[in-house]
């Protein structure tokens, strides 16, 4: 590991200052993904910026019943917390889902948000990346791809996101809130996550020097009655090769309301908002569920060896959805 300081920031105007001030400089939550990666070598931060001092570690209820969720909240915290599993369930299930039990003690919000994807070749620091090093070229395109991306990729990048939490969160509308040198700002999920295209190695629309301070999920009483599923090669800690957010409102056997998360398909967090446009006002069963999950991958443009992720989403959704309309009903 190459040489870096350490400094811990003392309130958020410390931090930014210290951030600011030098390119080269990273914010530290729980570190469990940064550090790895300055292991490797893919990460070479000069300064690591310690957060865990700043008053961003609290859970609070909105105007309407929304959460207000702090950046340094660990993901324990998070999916232990009465109002989270009450009123998001999909999320606190997804954050369970993700990592093991020591690694969310120490991973945070902000940081899950911001960590990089596992793609072997970008966490190998010798390996052409784009993501890594812009210009290099993509080795998954012709070499291992099974677990990549079939919706949102470009010839430039075909990594996916690997974070659970963030697909609960891209199913309700959440706002991610950040402060900076000039003032506070907010950017819906929906627009954080930039388009990979043909600069894959910029990641999020989060202004230069931006500090994430923590995320907003609107009031969503649909929220209440949602489920995170996640499908692994194994049922210990590993990644997922397709995850489902999903929340469902049915009166009289038609859907009113609808909400879709997939997770390990695209480089980002991806809301299926076609299924959703097409499910909503027809009928709550296997077949139109099927039928918007077909809508919904029509875009999908698989590689050779990571086409089976079509039929596992379609299956996912299928399933998921069937057991929240048997709920309803019941």
């Amino acid at each position: 590991m190459r040489e870096f300081r350490y400094r811990r920031a003392a309130d958020m105007a410390d931090a930014l200052t210290l951030l600011g001030a030098e390119p080269g400089a990273r914010p530290l939550g729980g570190g469990t993904n940064l550090v790895d990666l300055m292991k490797t070598g893919v990460e070479r931060p000069e300064l690591l910026v310690d957060l865990r001092d700043l008053p961003l570690d609290r859970i609070g209820s909105t105007v309407g019943g929304g959460l207000r969720i702090g950046a340094t909240v660990t993901n324990s915290d998070l999916a232990a917390h009465p109002q989270v599993r009450r009123r998001f369930p999909a999320l606190a299930q997804a954050v369970l889902a993700g990592a093991s039990g020591q690694l969310r003690n120490m991973a945070t919000v902000g940081g899950n948000l911001l960590q990089r994807t596992r793609c072997g070749y970008f966490t190998d620091a010798v390996a052409p990346c784009n993501k890594r090093v812009p210009g290099s070229g993509c080795a998954a395109l012709d070499g291992e791809h099974r677990n990549h991306a079939v919706l949102g990729a470009s010839p430039h990048c075909v990594a996916v996101h690997p974070s659970d939490m963030a697909v609960a969160l891209a199913a309700f509308d959440t706002i991610v809130t950040y402060e900076t040198l000039d003032g506070p700002g907010e950017l819906p999920l929906a627009e954080f996550y930039r388009p990979v295209g043909d600069t894959p190695q910029l990641e999020t629309a989060l202004p230069p020097g931006a500090l994430i301070t923590g995320v907003v999920l609107p009031p969503a009483p649909i929220a209440a009655a949602s489920r995170y599923r996640k499908v692994r090669e194994r049922a210990s800690y590993a990644f997922a090769i397709g995850s489902l957010a999903a929340a469902l409102d049915v009166q009289d056997g038609i859907v009113r309301e609808v909400r879709l998360a997939f997770g390990a398909v695209a480089s980002r967090p991806w809301r299926a908002r076609r299924a959703e446009r097409v499910l909503t006002g027809g009928p709550a069963d296997a077949e139109a569920f099927a039928a918007a999950v077909d809508a919904e991958l029509a875009a999908a443009r698989p590689l050779r060896h990571n086409g089976y992720k079509l039929p596992l989403m379609r299956n996912l959704v299928v399933s998921v959805l069937t057991e929240l309309a048997e709920e309803t009903v019941r």
